[in-house]
Parts: C-alpha cells; sequence; structure tokens
C-alpha cells in the first residue's frame, strides 16, 4: 500500500473541478481546464486578503465561506469551457434567463448564495441528521449515556458512505483522478524537483492539507465539542449544534493549519483519518490530468520557495 509523504512547507493548494484544476498561491490563482479540443484554457485571479485570515478560530469559518463560494465559481467556470458548445444545450431554463436578464453583480451573488447554502446544507445534514435519528431510536430503545456514541457514528458512517458513493459515479470518478493529479504536483514541487509529468508520476496522491482532512476533523472534533450538549431536547440539540458551528469551523482550521506546518507524531495522528479518506477521494491520474495541473500550479508559484511558506 502506498504511503503518504508529504512536505509540510508551503501554502499552495488547489481544488480538482470539471476537466481541470485551481491552485493557489501566496498571490495569484489560475484555473487550468482541458478543452474538447484537447488545448487547455488558463484563466487567473488576484489571492485577496483579509484581516480575520490572522485572528485564530474566526479564520476558519471565514475560511470555509470564502472558499465555497470560489470553488463552486470556479466549478462553473470549468463546466462551461470543458463541455464546449454541449454547455448551452446542458443549462436549466433558469441558468439561461439569469445569463439573459441579471446583472453581473446579481449573477455573482446568486452564485455566492448558493454555493454557500449548498455546503452549509450539506454540513447540516452530517451534523444535525444523526441527531433526530438518535433520538428517534431512544424513543424505542433508550441509549441512555450511549447516545454520543451512537451519534458519532451515525456521522462517521454518513460521510464515509456519501464518498463511498461519490467514487460510484464516472463524472465524480474523473474529478477525483484530477484531485489526485492536483496532490502529486504540489508534492513534486514541495519535494523540490522540477515539474514535468514523470516526476509528478511517482508522488503520492494523499496531502494533509486537502479538504477531506478539513471536513473529517470536523466531524472528529464536533463529536468531542457536542458530547458537553443536553439531550433534553432533539430540536434544542440541534439548535446548538448550529450555534456552535463557526467554533466547530474555527478550531478545526487550527487543527489542519497545524498538520499542514508540522510534522510530529500528533500532526500525524490528526493528518491519518483524512490521509486514509482521501483514499476514496484521490485516484491515480492519467498523464494528461497530470499535464493540467502543472499548467495549473506553474503561473502561482512564488519566485522562491521561502515565498510560499505557510
Amino acid at each position: 500500500m502506498e504511503k503518504p509523504k508529504a512536505c509540510f512547507k508551503t501554502s499552495v493548494g488547489g481544488q480538482a473541478l470539471m476537466e481541470g484544476i485551481m491552485m493557489r498561491g501566496p498571490e495569484k490563482i489560475c484555473v487550468a481546464v482541458r478543452k474538447p479540443d484537447g488545448t487547455i484554457d488558463l484563466s487567473y485571479d488576484q489571492v485577496k486578503r483579509h484581516p480575520w485570515q490572522k485572528i485564530p478560530l474566526v479564520r476558519g469559518a471565514a475560511n470555509m465561506i470564502e472558499n465555497l463560494v470560489l470553488g463552486y465559481r470556479y466549478l462553473m467556470h470549468s463546466a462551461e469551457i470543458s463541455m464546449g458548445e454541449d454547455y448551452e444545450a446542458e443549462q436549466s431554463k433558469f441558468d439561461k434567463w439569469l445569463e439573459a436578464h441579471a446583472g453581473p453583480r446579481l449573477q455573482s451573488f446568486l452564485l455566492a448564495l448558493a454555493a454557500v447554502c449548498g455546503g452549509l446544507l450539506a454540513i447540516v445534514l452530517f451534523l444535525v441528521l444523526p441527531t433526530a435519528i438518535v433520538g428517534l431510536i431512544d424513543r424505542f430503545l433508550p441509549l441512555g449515556g450511549f447516545k454520543v456514541v451512537v451519534e458519532g457514528a451515525l456521522k462517521l458512517a454518513l460521510f464515509v458512505g456519501y464518498l463511498f458513493l461519490c467514487t460510484r459515479m464516472k463524472e465524480i470518478h474523473r474529478v477525483f483522478e484530477y484531485h489526485g493529479a492536483e496532490h502529486k504536483t504540489i508534492a513534486c514541487y514541495e519535494a523540490g524537483e522540477p515539474l514535468t509529468v514523470e516526476n509528478v508520476r511517482t508522488k503520492s496522491r494523499f496531502h494533509p492539507r486537502c479538504g477531506t482532512n478539513f471536513l473529517i476533523l470536523v466531524l472528529i472534533v464536533s463529536i468531542v465539542l457536542f458530547s458537553v450538549l443536553p439531550w433534553t431536547s432533539t430540536g434544542l440539540r440541534g439548535v446548538l449544534k448550529l450555534l456552535l458551528l463557526p467554533l466547530l469551523m474555527g478550531i478545526s482550521y487550527e487543527f489542519i493549519k497545524l498538520a499542514g506546518r508540522y510534522d510530529n507524531l500528533f500532526t500525524r495522528i490528526i493528518s491519518a483519518p483524512g490521509l486514509w479518506l482521501q483514499r476514496l477521494t484521490t485516484f491515480e491520474p492519467d498523464d494528461s490530468m497530470i499535464e493540467v495541473a502543472i499548467a495549473a500550479v506553474t503561473p502561482v508559484l512564488p519566485e522562491t520557495p521561502e515565498g510560499a511558506a505557510w
């Protein structure tokens, strides 16, 4: 079995898209998408700095929202580029109406709203649904002090099951292959080797600074954090969970930041569940995917490795 290897020095990261990859460096963002004719389309953004990025705990929830908005926008962009002329045929009537009648600001706002609502809904589903199920079970089969244990097990089972089902979908499986290309390319850069297809191909597809690691940390930290909440009312417990969601995001983000910066026993322990789950969210890419990853990361790299220190 392939063992995860990664350097813990740079802040360069990315996101797999439809037939493409977004790479984010200290100053620039580049989105590379394979077009139907085989060429690679490149588009660029500047990384925006915010005051809250230096505030521990606060930056976790804020970064989560920002990444949801940007990720959704880049995903829609990759769909448009990769599908070419077929993209308009796949658009819904609402999408076509939006493009025809809404201004750029309104379109951006609605896309951002959809991204945030969709992401938060998924998180709420995995956090609140287990509570409702446990509350229902407890009515017929009293669980006593085992409620927290059963709830935690349900959270993890639902999440892992969801990821497994995603891998059964052909389109998602291909996105996960691009995810592997993203990780392998970053690992090649962090190893100080030239970014060639041959060098990238030999690197691990597992990395401690991955969204998968963050999500599983959110679930694990939630089991501990929410264990002190009362079970007097299932509804009240659900509401309290929602109120504590920003704190949960903040704590999990600080853990993932530590795991990306240091390599010691503690960081290996907190990285282990996410690295294991990456066997479901990353797959070995082909050379054409690696080419896209190299095209995406090259423009965002700083002049010196020190410029990418996290």
